[in-house]
């Protein structure tokens, strides 16, 4: 359904609902709704485009909100040619939210969080495809977002005329447990590098992390300030601006209210409940976590504190994150949790929808080696191996990594 059309300068925005249903195998058990919201450019607006469907990273984000239309990024290549949908993925967004499932036990929340991975999350996408009467589209999925156009290419690549890929290749057969191995020596990497950039910092985190180990700091939302929350601060080195960010919050006076604003400002977790619960299982095709992440802490890490983590999650942030708590027992039950694959590996070595992939040879959060494993499971995917970009650099120069990726599956690179 569409509820609104609106016009800001360059651009025209339709947004929609869809009803669809919580578990498509038994859909009596009810609907959530999934919204999107269509792009095109008002001189193109009643043409007759092909569309362009954006699957967001996370997961449990929402698709970026387009501000205005910039020179240069991928949106405004994207207009040249498409109609372009951006999905709020259910749960986020727009969507019918997932907050802490008030009213349920906690194995109905465990069942109900197992419909928010990516093979759900396809599903929607195909059946909004019907409902508006599309052709098959092209996808493009930024990191988990790949993840999803995977599983588009597994389960219903009829509906497909393009995939476009950006840090998004994930291990197709893989334990969770090689995953996490590869990203902590990513993150370990990132860390010495940080300081290799800002070398006084690694006195300051020294001094941090000394001071939170004698004193009890409390962040605006009431939070302990521990030293391994304020490690997950390492998450952010995977970006292009990553080092400055971090730089930044590391240099001002410890527990003043901008040190602090700033740390919990960068907590992803709070917001999107999804990304704390069923991350690990993003990368759990057949397979139990099992706290993956927990299990393989590595011995580096305990040695050095100074080393900072990654995209790593673990059962004490279900304890020290007040947003997470309700989820906790969730979260226990989905961690033993055997989940069920989410490729076809057979019907991805015999694709035929045109399919290219960036995949960022320095990524902190999608292993390289395994990326390459996987374009070359994929018959006639397109791999551009760059060390020009983060993890981000769809956002840093987008027209140019989206141009690459449509010459090279319509054949002009």
């Amino acid at each position: 359904m569409r509820v609104a059309t609106h016009r800001a300068p360059y651009l025209v925005f339709g947004e929609h609902e869809f009803d669809l249903p919580l578990d498509y195998a038994s859909p009596e058990r009810g609907k959530l709704t999934v919204f999107a919201r269509e792009v095109v450019a008002p001189e193109k607006e009643n043409d007759e485009l092909p569309w362009l469907v954006f699957f967001q990273g996370g997961p449990g984000s929402e698709s970026p909100r387009p501000l205005q239309l910039v020179d240069k990024t991928w949106l405004a290549r994207a207009l040249e040619d498409y109609r372009v949908l951006f999905l709020d993925q259910r749960g986020t967004g727009r969507s019918t939210p997932v907050g802490d499932l008030v009213g349920m036990s906690t194995e109905e929340q465990a069942e109900y969080l197992t419909h928010f991975r990516a093979d759900s999350i396809v599903r929607d996408a195909e059946l909004i495809r019907h409902q508006l009467g599309a052709e098959p589209w092209t996808v493009l999925g930024q990191s988990f977002g790949g993840f999803c156009v995977v599983n588009y290419l597994s389960q219903a690549s009829e509906g497909l005329s393009g995939a476009l890929l950006t840090g998004g290749l994930p291990p197709l057969e893989r334990h969770p447990d090689d995953v996490y191995r590869a990203t902590y020596e990513r993150a370990a990497a990132k860390s010495r590098a940080y300081y290799e950039r800002y070398p006084e910092d690694k006195e300051r985190v020294v001094d941090i992390l000394g001071r939170l180990e004698a004193d009890e700091v409390r962040l605006p939302a009431g939070d302990r300030l521990t030293q391994r929350r304020f490690r997950q601060l390492g998450q952010l080195l995977g970006m292009a601006d990553g080092f400055e960010r971090l730089h930044y919050i590391v240099e001002l006076p410890f527990g003043s209210r901008a040190f602090l604003h700033d740390i919990e400002a960068a907590d992803p977790f709070s917001r999107n409940p999804i990304y704390a619960v069923i991350h690990e299982a993003c990368y759990a095709s057949g397979a139990a976590t099992r706290w993956s992440a927990n299990r393989l802490f590595p011995d580096e890490f305990r040695d050095d504190p100074t080393l900072l983590t990654g995209e790593h999650l673990y059962p004490w942030m279900f304890e020290e994150y007040g947003e997470l708590r309700p989820l906790a027992g969730a979260a226990e039950i989905l961690a033993e949790h055997e989940w069920p694959e989410l490729y076809d590996v057979e019907r991805l070595g015999e694709n035929e929808v045109p399919a290219a992939a960036v995949i960022y040879a320095e990524d902190m959060y999608v292993p390289r080696a395994f990326s390459e494993e996987t374009a070359a499971s994929i018959r006639g995917l397109r791999p551009w191996l760059t060390n020009e970009y983060e993890h981000d650099g769809l956002r840093q120069e987008g027209g140019r990594v989206l141009g690459r990726l449509l010459d090279l599956i319509q054949g002009r690179a």
